[in-house]
């Protein structure tokens, strides 16, 4: 089987070892992963901004860069509700556009959507994992793509690691992208209410589909001096290879 990976800004930006990680559990599970060196930003920021002209500039340039019937695979849920959800709306009124918008929001797949419903990687499971790890569910991840269970189910068949539930995992970290910029205070007391939630449970490593959100929980973290560690869920499961 052959993917097309998009590795997301934050990926490309700031953390390359996610982007690897990615590449690792992929190849591991027999997949060919080709990443397209034509992509660039999928367009949420604008999006969600409201600038709605530039948001289709960037996704009119994303489709032509994924063509093809491969399926997309991409390390972030607020990335793939973008193209799977929102892609089409942005071109309602352009029929051909429309058209390629819907064809391609068919081919996309978040990660571990496609690692549980298309890989079943859960089934083989993951052998070396170790300590005590909580999960934050990203509310594009929860809420627009319906991504639920697919973490949880990846990470309870981690063997000789410890999964325990986060109160309130559902509940925002506070990035919120363009909202974070905008609205730093009431970001920064829903991330301490989030590490609040991740101390209750006192896990060696916390983990998330969404690298938007992790940012804000690492800020976070350090201001509290808490000791665990921040990763990404394709971290997590490659590491435990």
């Amino acid at each position: 089987m052959r993917v097309q990976l998009f590795a997301t800004c934050l990926i490309d930006t700031f953390f390359p070892e996610t982007g690897e990680a990615v590449m690792k559990l992929l190849n591991h599970f027999g997949v060919d992963v080709v990443y397209l060196k034509g992509q660039t930003c999928c367009g949420k920021p604008p999006n969600s901004d409201g600038y709605r002209r530039e948001a289709r500039k960037a996704a009119e340039h994303f489709i032509s860069v994924f063509e093809g019937t491969d399926p997309i695979v991409i390390p972030s849920g607020s990335c793939a509700s973008m193209v799977k959800n929102h892609y089409p709306d942005l071109f309602k009124d352009d029929r051909k556009m429309f058209r390629k918008a819907e064809s391609v929001a068919r081919r996309t797949f978040e990660l571990s959507q496609f690692l549980t419903q298309i890989l079943k990687a859960h089934e083989y499971g993951f052998p070396n994992g170790q300590g005590k790890i909580t999960y934050h569910a990203s509310c594009q991840l929860t809420r627009e793509l319906g991504v639920k269970t697919e973490p949880l189910v990846l990470l309870k068949s981690i063997k000789g690691a410890e999964f325990v539930p986060m109160p309130n995992a559902d509940r925002c970290c506070g990035f919120g992208g363009v909202f974070m910029g905008k609205l730093p205070e009431i970001s920064m007391a829903l991330a301490d209410d989030k590490v609040s939630s991740i101390l209750d449970v006192n896990p060696d490593t916390v983990t998330g589909c969404d690298h938007g959100c992790l940012m804000n929980i690492m800020d976070a973290a350090k201001r509290r001096k808490a000791g665990f560690k921040v990763k990404h869920l394709a971290v997590v499961l490659a590491e435990a290879l």
